[in-house]
């Protein structure tokens, strides 16, 4: 019961976190929060809970807190700073990579004690690597065209929710799909597998239902920009 609590409370900070770097940032405060939102939700999925009799890794909420930003950043800004919001996020992602493994390199010092949890959590296990990075490519740019798409298809302003809903809906599919696929092919058995692709699908589409409403209260934002 604690984790459930704990977690709505945990997904209401990272909420309230979100609306506050837009709110005192604008813009530019969208592409930091997408900047840290990748690295952090590669460390929080190192942790794994259970919640409701399910065992699961964290990260969804600060993951699913992207397509958000960039859902916004399509809505105010047009789809040309969504896409290149992605990059930046994707480079952050490939950039943090890199620097952490050159980091592991280092020969510790006797008296390190940093060493082995810095392997723990940034060891680089080259299939969820890979996955990690290419659902994130793959789905986040999927995510502003059909967002695009929806925002010309369904236009009126009280239509956000159709444009939110409706590119989350398929982009995190196919998210977790490549995710999934890659990182955990040959590692699980086809139940398995199905169960965890599964939740985290339903756990990042709940998510992203729930912050619907975060993302109309932040459109309504009166933002100065530089």
């Amino acid at each position: 019961m604690f984790n459930l609590s704990w977690g709505i409370l945990f997904m209401l900070a990272q909420f309230a976190l979100f609306l506050l770097s837009y709110r005192l940032f604008g813009k530019k405060g969208l592409y930091a929060w997408i900047g840290f939102a990748t690295v952090l939700a590669n460390i929080q999925v190192t942790k794994t809970i259970e919640m409701l009799g399910i065992v699961m890794t964290l990260g969804n909420t600060i993951y699913t807190s992207i397509y958000m930003s960039t859902d916004l950043l399509n809505e105010k800004y047009g789809a040309e700073a969504a896409r290149k919001a992605v990059w930046f996020g994707f480079f952050s992602l490939l950039a943090s990579t890199a620097i952490m493994q050159m980091t592991l390199a280092f020969q510790p010092a006797e008296s390190d004690f940093a060493q082995e949890s810095l392997k723990t959590i940034f060891g680089l296990m080259p299939q969820i690597a890979a996955g990690s990075l290419c659902a994130y490519f793959v789905s986040q740019f999927l995510d502003v065209r059909v967002f695009s798409y929806l925002k010309r298809r369904f236009p009126v302003r009280n239509q956000f929710w159709i444009r939110i809903n409706g590119s989350t809906l398929l982009s995190q599919l196919v998210d977790s799909l490549v995710f999934c696929t890659i990182a955990f092919y040959g590692v699980y058995t086809l139940d398995v597998w199905l169960q965890i692709f599964a939740t985290t699908y339903l756990f990042k589409l709940l998510i992203s239902i729930a912050g619907t409403p975060v993302l109309y209260w932040a459109r309504s934002f009166s933002v100065k920009e530089d």
